[in-house]
């Protein structure tokens, strides 16, 4: 069994090395056969000399977007290679790239799949959990986003839906592309993490949740998020997903918009 990191990265000089090489120990320790996609999403910092770096020291599979497309079809190229690259056995992480997941939290959520998980979210929403650095409005939105889904879409185990700290099982990724036609993701931007759990959800996936110590204060680089279009984008997406379970119907494709 092997650990896949699939990472989306876009100007993330400054925190990317410290999540690689803190992966890098996390496997080494743990004695992990690892491995490590990282999607580019049209960088113009120096991005992709930290990604030529590394893939000296370690097993990395690289995709070079040539101008940036946004979190969510970068995050589709990085799923879609780990999952063309495992086998159905072996375990597929995702986390943000700068610096602000911890990925010594794996060992922990690698045993709540050996446990029956077939999803497990690093949660800012459970005993022992904490947000470090994060502005007091940011720190509210999450938790009406997260009132928001657990009201409309409750989902067993699931307390935070948009962290994109989660270790999937490969098989059901897999199966989840092969269901999808390919296109795992048709969000944009942001949004495009809940979109996955809202996916394996409808079709009856496991997950659980490990808590969280968020870092914002070690964040490598500044936030790209657009706090406005990311709400209406989750309000949408949301829209969505809860009319299709009202009425049994598929959900409809996430129309263009914003990128991030």
């Amino acid at each position: 069994m092997q650990v896949l990191l699939a990472l989306a990265a876009y100007d993330e000089e400054r925190g990317l090395p410290q999540v690689l090489e803190r992966f890098r120990r996390v496997a080494a320790q743990g004695g992990l056969e690892a491995r490590i996609v990282v999607v580019d999403d049209g960088s113009t910092d120096g991005t992709g000399r930290v990604i030529r770096e590394w893939a000296a020291r370690l097993p990395i599979e690289t995709i070079r977007h040539p101008e940036n497309r946004g979190l969510g079809e970068t995050i589709q190229d990085a799923l879609e290679a780990a999952a063309r690259l495992a086998q159905p056995q072996d375990i597929i992480v995702t986390m943000d790239a700068d610096n602000t997941h911890a990925p010594e939290l794996i060992p922990a959520m690698m045993r709540r799949l050996a446990e029956g998980c077939d999803v497990v979210i690093a949660s800012r929403y459970r005993q022992g959990s904490k947000v470090v650095g994060l502005s007091a409005f940011r720190h509210a939105m999450s938790h009406g986003a997260r009132l928001l889904f657990q009201a409309c879409l409750p989902t067993r185990g699931v307390r935070d839906y948009t962290c994109s700290f989660r270790a999937y099982r490969a098989s059901v990724l897999q199966e989840a592309f092969q269901r999808s036609g390919g296109r795992l993701v048709t969000e944009r931007g942001f949004a495009a993490a809940a979109e996955i759990l809202l996916y394996l959800r409808r079709w009856g996936a496991r997950m659980c949740e490990v808590p969280l110590v968020l870092r914002y204060d070690q964040k490598g680089s500044a936030s790209k998020m657009n706090v406005v279009r990311t709400v209406l984008a989750t309000l949408r997406l949301l829209a969505r997903y809860r009319l299709a379970a009202l009425f049994g119907a598929t959900p409809t494709a996430a129309l263009p918009g914003p990128r991030r």
